[in-house]
């Protein structure tokens, strides 16, 4: 049984730890416009590369979809407004209107190409509420399988993302316009 870690290395304190080791870049900074850094939103900068390079499964008028580069989950994506603002009462109504009809669909070919049973929808507001990137609102769909959470993360604590993000990103595109 792995030994639990307190404040004190190597002292038990009753808490499982999960190690990402991956997540460590972006947490210092890569691809997050924090103080200090002179990195440009990401969520501004991606709308303007070409689909397959910035990861763009699909594009709206006021919003558009993106997978996520750090996922929680294989086909977690990503729904940004194109224009940067920070807050859900900062959207115009048709903003808010195509953010949520594109996270609806986007469940629709999620479930069709890779048979997902639930979603984990979320917004966070706000850097306290666990928005790694504040300022430029975007809704996060995780897609979610009966027995997701196996040995593999579980026991393992590993999650397997069977599919790079760029595969990921063009099968979910060329479906995109077939639900």
């Amino acid at each position: 049984m792995d030994e639990v870690l307190t404040g004190g290395v190597g002292m038990p304190d009753g808490w499982s730890r999960l190690w990402a080791p991956h997540r460590i870049a972006y947490l210092e900074g890569e691809n997050r416009p924090l103080p200090g850094n002179d990195v440009p939103c990401p969520f501004c900068r991606i709308p303007t590369l070409e689909d397959a390079e910035g990861l763009v499964v699909a594009r709206g008028t006021t919003a558009y979809v993106v997978m996520n580069l750090y996922p929680y989950n294989a086909g977690h994506l990503l729904i940004c407004a194109y224009r940067h603002v920070a807050d859900l009462t900062d959207l115009s109504h048709d903003e808010r209107n195509e953010i949520f009809e594109l996270t609806a669909h986007a469940m629709k070919v999620l479930r069709k190409v890779s048979g997902a049973n639930g979603f984990n929808l979320g917004m966070n507001q706000g850097s306290v509420a666990g928005a790694g990137i504040a300022e430029h609102i975007h809704q996060h769909v995780v897609p979610r399988w009966a027995g997701d959470a196996n040995f593999m993360p579980v026991i393992g604590k590993t999650k397997v993302l069977p599919q790079l993000l760029q595969e990921t990103r063009a099968l979910l595109a060329e479906n995109w316009n077939l639900v």
